[in-house]
């Protein structure tokens, strides 16, 4: 069908093309340019100086009586003309004054507004699934209703616009197998400036195997070719925020409760805290057979406190031995009318208040006739905690068939509430959300239904659902944990038709379902395209190029590319797809923004290949990122051992290092943007950067400017990433870029280990290094790593990492002679090992144990002896300084240390790991751990093993200043005044240290031997960094100006290079090297110049003839050989300086070369002949520090909290509420805000009053009751406290009557609280008109405290009514901006 208007106007939208023949200067996207109107017929007017001209022609052919009568007739027609027209236009005036008057009282014409366009048609295809629609130049068409079609093709200027309602009231859907927009054409469901707010579909339908396959973009898409507009625009709605409070289990603090059992004979009875829900007691009499039960029972229902819900079910019969009095009690307590007569074997069951009388009391009895009571004696009522949460007590009696059941349930109704950190109040009842995992499994993402809530504010939403697992909503440990929360429902949903379960070709020995959805696929030299505020679901093919949103090789889309109105997508909710979410290849300078992409196979925000560059992620949110199959890097375990199509050969994948890398923020190219953007959960890594040694796919021979590993790093700013598997951000790697071969026979795109990151001024690295900056990273309840960082320059500031299997690796860009030396810091940093985010079982977690300062039940990263640490060295050199480190306590099963080592480290560390003004709380109970031959560590005797080693700059670690921290065993860093710490393996020693770099040619599998003159007892055995390569290389650390002698298990290397590495000018050791006495030599000396191999100032070693000549030259070229030993002597001696983090002197790599000639084949080992005659006493050549007398007070980070808003302050709190037996042995009840500490000696209640809107923070008034006083507290609290104040109170001692329930109400309870017979009692509350969600009561039993409890309240909130602030400085939006000017 070609739908035609055959007036042939101008299209209504006029765009700039981007390499298009359609172009308008004038055109401003998302608005509506409006036309003038069509050229009207010719007016009255001229129509009647027509008429008249006529007529004056005609009267030459009258006389002139007749031409007299003609006038007059003529007149008299004229008059009557001229009253007929103006009866006429006045009628139609009113008419149309009228319409518009209709129009404008319902919906008032707006430019911006596209269907509002006077010049669109209604169009109303109908359902024809065989119809091909053409909308061409001439065609502007409003949609009217629903439709189905088997294509549109929208070109040559034509234009399609979903029509709009001002009340939304409009419901329209689109099926058709694809929509292609080229050529001018354009598709508009509202504007930026009038977004459309009625419901509008796009549902594309189609199966693999059936229909056309359109070229290039395939079946079941959108397609924008050059020349196409593309403009969706839905309702706008906040996308995503933070849970503000924790949403617990079940939506119950303590969780739900669900009891059934049969034959539990007599009166099975529940205690329910009525503020919590909490089961407080479980008890059963048998009343049926035991007069003493019964008395039992009626003591226990006695000593009950007021207010307790009380649940009672008969199990079997109960009736037979119930006394009187318990009767009684029950009568009296409960308000129970029908336990009266309870008889043999009637079921009953009760729910009551404890002396709330018969109003309180649900209660139900069934009669048993037949072995059956004919339904369930049921008892039911509904409460609310003091959070305001509104649940249910069930109590249940029956007999079936012979067989009695009794159960109870303690379960939410009516919803859950939600308190969240931002304004919600544009979701909406019906809405679909999901809320985060903040555990290790991404599988604890969760799916809500919003349900109608009139009772909330605009920071609470209430659910259907009641929540299966634990979201954190809390700071913890001063790390925010708080579950992200995202709403994936659209007004304007784009989506896929699927079938029922898996089909034809489409990977069905993979999945089970169908992952045959739509796509949208965007080309280059588009008109324009924006999509803000659109729902994509069941997107995506697993088919390369298929994705939801596809940039396909668009180039510049921003102003570099011509683009007046940069290109961007914002506020999507990308789910339930099936191959990534936004993909953008070959594109630059795009902005995706406020974007969700949930449960989606294969990496999600995808930057494809390596040339993709000034592209901004802002605010973005994905999780539950799953294995595909797609790319080697997208698969998991079994998909990529089991697809083999593409390898050479046999060969088996390898997973670890070919797959296993899918990623929810794929970034293959440094200069890209991530602003605030959130990796909630991904099979393998949150945030992957990756570095492509040339393009591939499609932009495979592009010419690169700068090599993106040579690239400085763009904005990494406020980034968050918890619960994947392999680390929450990873910085390493390539991928493969030559096809599989013999040679090599790994798949095209494969993970590959070759490109390190090394950014440098311009991308040259003959200009300076320029420090890539990751700013504000927080990274929890990641299971291997929170970050794999490997490059340099690279810094890591102010960054936060808990409970992750590691919680931040440094690795150098390589090692020598790899690379010339770099750096990397870390500062202003937190780390915690285990916090008190315990985690919840369920969900695909792995692992739990017993673990943290409390040594309760938690889930955990690895298995229970894998050794959690903080802060992981891996080779260097590193500057660890200004860190903070939290509980790290070790258990009988692991070591958990804050800081440690790569276990299994075949790879060289160096000396120059610097570590100072840390800081080390309480709960750490190893600084350092150096391993020890178990679990994980196996034998712990790899060449990285043995050298491990940093130095302490100031003594923050070991209390001695200047010292370095290396493994107990190794000798060659010690002296005798070095101190061991046994628990650490370590020795801490002084001194000054360095590195040899031994090479040797052609000696496989030979392993090395170094001793110290000093200590020839315990020499070190080098297996060498990779004993199967040509040349294997050693590289011992080694303590300055001392005597070495190297041998080997085999015959000696005839050629050997020995580099000075990390020697700075004039730093020297002297070294034996053993070899068969009828041995010659050839040394020589030069500089290797390593950017291109050459050699430099050669010099050669000229031979003396004793040992005692050759230390009196050691300055010069001169060896010595001493046959009898075997061992060759040479001074290695730095003569050039060494500048910043370079391995080598500023002249080049100073080399000694040794070429042996000999025919011996013997093993050379000299240790026997060579010592005792080379022995030396051991001394120490710099002096030991004496350790120091007090603790750093300047170390650690200043920072207290590190959240994802960081414009924000926080108030941190504790509450340290000893138990009776702490306080009779002295121990203070405490409240610490912001550090400083009140206290509270005797029994009372410890009140302090601190302003809300003051940072860092005000006290207003601290005041303390005793328990006579404690009766004026409530006339304090309900009249005596400033508005938009933060109440703290806690209590000593046992309290009997703390009645101030009534007076917390106001202050944040939903209801009056039960504070009778508690142990400690702790509130935080806010006078005010605001209840925020951190309003909080903690309650104990008496004799019980509630120990120490952490708090972080947010200051100076708008919803306070806090005086107006200065303007709040947003790091975030400066960068972001920043960016945008960029373009």
């Amino acid at each position: 069908m070609h739908a035609t208007d055959s007036r042939g106007h101008s299209p209504a939208f006029l765009q700039p093309q981007n390499g298009s023949s359609h172009r308008s200067s004038g055109y401003v996207p998302g608005k509506v340019v409006p036309l003038r109107p069509p050229p009207p017929p010719k007016s009255q007017a001229s129509a009647k100086l027509t008429s008249i001209r006529q007529e004056a022609r005609a009267t030459f052919a009258f006389s002139t009586e007749e031409q007299q009568a003609q006038r007059e007739s003529r007149k008299q027609k004229r008059h009557k003309n001229t009253f007929i027209c103006f009866a006429i236009t006045s009628f139609s005036f009113f008419v149309a004054l009228a319409v518009i008057l209709g129009i404008s009282s319902k919906y008032a014409p707006d430019e911006n507004c596209p269907d509002q366009n006077p010049r669109l048609r209604n169009w109303d295809p109908g359902q024809d699934s065989a119809e091909h629609v053409v909308i061409k130049e001439g065609d502007m068409f409003r949609l009217t209703s629903d439709a189905t079609v088997n294509s549109v093709v929208i070109q040559d200027g034509g234009l399609l616009v979903f029509g709009d309602d001002k009340d939304g009231s409009r419901n329209i859907t689109l099926r058709t197998r694809y929509i292609l927009i080229k050529d001018g054409g354009a598709l508009h469901i509202g504007a930026e400036k009038c977004r459309y707010k009625s419901k509008a579909t796009i549902a594309l339908y189609g199966k693999s195997d059936e229909g056309e396959s359109m070229p290039i973009f395939g079946k079941k898409f959108i397609g924008v070719e050059a020349g196409g507009t593309l403009e969706i625009h839905g309702a706008q709605k906040v996308s995503w925020t933070l849970l503000a409070r924790t949403l617990p289990s079940s939506g119950l603090t303590f969780g739900s409760y669900a009891f059934e059992k049969d034959f539990s004979r007599g009166l099975n009875v529940r205690i329910i805290d009525q503020d919590t829900a909490k089961i407080l007691e479980s008890a059963r009499f048998d009343t049926h057979e035991y007069h003493n039960e019964s008395r039992r029972l009626q003591e226990f229902l006695r000593v009950q406190d007021p207010g307790r819900i009380v649940a009672i079910a008969v199990g079997d019969s109960a009736a037979k031995s119930l006394l009187q009095g318990t009767i009684q009690m029950i009568q009296d307590r409960l308000g129970s009318k029908l336990i009266q007569g309870l008889g043999y074997r009637q079921a009953w069951a009760l729910v009551g208040v404890i002396d709330g009388g018969s109003t309180s009391c649900n209660e139900s009895v069934r009669n048993y006739e037949n072995h059956s009571s004919g339904g369930k004696a049921l008892a039911q009522r509904e409460f609310y905690t003091v959070d305001g949460q509104k649940f249910a007590v069930t109590a249940y009696s029956e007999w079936i068939e012979g067989v009695s059941l009794s159960g109870f349930r303690v379960e939410v109704v009516d919803g859950v509430k939600l308190h969240l950190l931002d304004d919600v109040s544009s979701w909406k009842p019906g809405d679909q959300i999901v809320v985060a995992s903040t555990d290790y499994s991404m599988y604890q993402a969760e799916e809500f239904t919003l349900l109608p809530c009139p009772e909330c504010n605009r920071f609470q939403v209430k659910v259907k659902e009641a929540p299966q697992f634990l979201h954190m909503g809390e700071i913890t440990d001063g790390v925010d944990m708080r579950a992200e929360v995202g709403i994936l429902t659209r007004n304007v949903v784009i989506r896929g038709e699927m079938e029922d379960s898996c089909y034809a070709g489409n990977q069905c020995q993979f999945f089970d379902y169908d992952t045959y959805g739509g796509h949208v696929m965007i080309r280059k030299n588009f008109t324009s395209v924006h999509l803000s505020y659109v729902e994509l679901k069941h997107m995506g093919q697993q088919q390369l190029g298929r994705y939801p949103v596809h940039f396909h090789l668009c180039g510049d889309v921003d102003y570099k590319g011509g683009y007046r109105h940069a290109t961007f997508v914002d506020g999507l909710s990308i789910h339930h797809s099936f191959s990534r979410c936004i993909t953008v290849h070959g594109t630059n300078g795009l902005l995706i923004k406020d974007t969700i992409g949930f449960d989606t196979l294969g990496h999600c925000f995808f930057l494809e290949d390596g040339v993709e560059q000034r592209n901004t992620l802002f605010h973005n949110l994905g999780l539950l990122t799953k294995p595909g199959t797609l790319l080697p890097t997208d698969r998991n375990n079994s998909v990529c051992t089991t697809m083999r199509d593409k390898v050479f050969g046999n060969y088996v994948p390898v997973p670890a290092t070919d797959c296993m890398a899918v990623s929810t923020f794929w970034i293959s190219h440094p200069n890209n943007n991530l602003i605030s953007n959130a990796a909630a959960g991904s099979q393998d890594a949150g945030i992957w950067y990756l570095f492509h040694k040339e393009p591939t796919g499609e932009s495979s021979g592009l010419q690169l400017l700068a090599k993106p590993e040579l690239t400085p790093l763009g904005i990494f700013y406020n980034n968050r990433v918890h619960s994947s598997f392999k680390a929450g951000l990873f910085i390493d790697k390539g991928v493969k870029t030559t096809n599989a071969s013999s040679a090599d026979p790994r798949e095209y795109l494969c993970l590959d280990n070759s490109a390190r990151f090394r950014p440098h001024q311009d991308a040259d690295p003959e200009k300076p290094r320029v420090a890539a900056l990751i700013d504000r990273l927080i990274s929890f309840k990641n299971n291997d790593n929170g970050a794999w960082v490997r490059g340099g320059d690279i810094v890591v500031q102010n960054s936060a990492f808990a409970d992750n299997g590691i919680g931040l690796t440094f690795a150098s860009d390589g090692s020598f002679p790899s690379d010339e030396g770099s750096s990397q810091e870390v500062s202003e940093s937190l780390f915690v090992g285990e916090s008190r985010n315990y985690g919840f079982q369920g969900g695909q977690n792995k692992y739990v144990g017993i673990g943290g300062i409390d040594q309760k039940p938690r889930t955990l990263p690895r298995n229970r002896t894998f050794p959690i640490r903080g802060f992981q060295i891996y080779d260097g050199p590193i500057h660890l300084t200004r860190c903070t480190f939290k509980k790290y306590v070790p258990t009988p099963d692991r070591y958990t240390s804050a800081i440690g080592f790569l276990m299994k480290n075949p790879w060289q560390i160096t000396p120059r790991n610097n570590i100072s003004l840390v800081k080390f709380g309480p709960h750490v109970s190893l600084n350092v751990f150096f391993g020890k031959p178990g679990p994980w560590f196996e034998d712990c005797e790899l060449d990285g093993d043995k050298n491990s080693i940093f130095h302490d700059i100031d003594g923050s670690v070991t209390g001695y200043k200047d010292a370095y921290v290396g493994r107990m065993d190794n000798y060659l860093i010690r002296h005798p005044s070095c101190v061991n710490i046994t628990k650490w393996n370590a020795v801490v020693c002084s001194g000054n240290y360095a590195q040899v770099y031994v090479q040797t040619w052609s000696t496989q599998n030979l392993t090395m031997t170094i001793a110290r003159d000093e200590y020839p007892s315990y020499p070190m055995v080098l297996r060498g960094i990779n004993q199967k390569a040509a040349f294997p290389q050693y590289q011992p650390v080694i303590m300055l100006e001392k005597g070495y002698t190297i041998h080997w298990n085999g015959p000696a290397p005839r050629t050997a290079f020995l580099y000075l590495i990390n020697f700075n000018k004039n730093d020297w050791i002297r070294v034996g090297l053993c070899y068969p006495s009828n041995t010659s030599f050839q040394v020589t000396f030069g500089f290797l110049q390593r950017r291109n191999g050459s050699l430099s100032r050669m010099e050669e070693y000229e031979p003396v003839h004793s040992l005692e000549e050759l230390q009196r030259k050691q300055s010069e070229r001169k060896f010595y050989f001493d046959s009898t030993t075997g061992l060759l002597f040479l001074y290695l001696k730095a003569k050039s300086h060494r500048d910043g983090h370079s391995y080598c002197s500023s002249q080049g790599c100073e080399r000694v070369k040794i070429q042996a000639a000999t025919d011996s084949k013997d093993t050379s080992n000299c240790m026997a002949r060579a010592y005792p005659q080379y022995s030396r006493k051991p001394s120490a050549l710099k002096r030991m520090p004496s350790m120091l007398t007090r603790l750093c007070q300047d170390c650690g980070t200043r920072q207290v909290v590190f959240t994802s808003d960081p414009h924000k302050s926080y108030l941190p709190v504790q509450f340290h509420s000893p138990s009776k037996a702490e306080t009779q042995r002295g121990d203070l009840t405490i409240i610490s805000v912001n550090g400083t500490d009140f206290t509270i000696q005797n029994a009372g209640v410890l009140l302090l009053i601190v302003d809300a809107c003051s940072v860092p923070f005000r006290l207003m008034e601290k005041k303390i009751f005793s328990p006579a006083d404690v009766s004026r507290m409530e006339e304090y609290l309900r009249t005596g406290i400033p508005p938009r104040s933060i109440v703290l109170l806690s209590t000593r001692g046992e309290i009997k009557h703390l009645n101030i329930s009534d007076s917390l109400v106001p202050l944040g309870l939903a209801k009056p609280a039960h504070l009778y017979n508690k142990g400690s009692t702790i509130f935080l509350g806010f006078s005010g008109n605001f209840k925020p969600a951190w309003a909080k009561l903690f309650t104990s039993p008496a004799g019980q405290g509630l120990g120490l409890l952490e708090q972080f309240l947010p200051l100076q909130l708008d919803e306070y009514g806090c005086p107006q602030a200065s303007v709040v400085r947003r790091r975030d939006l400066e960068l972001f901006m920043q960016t945008a000017k960029a373009h």
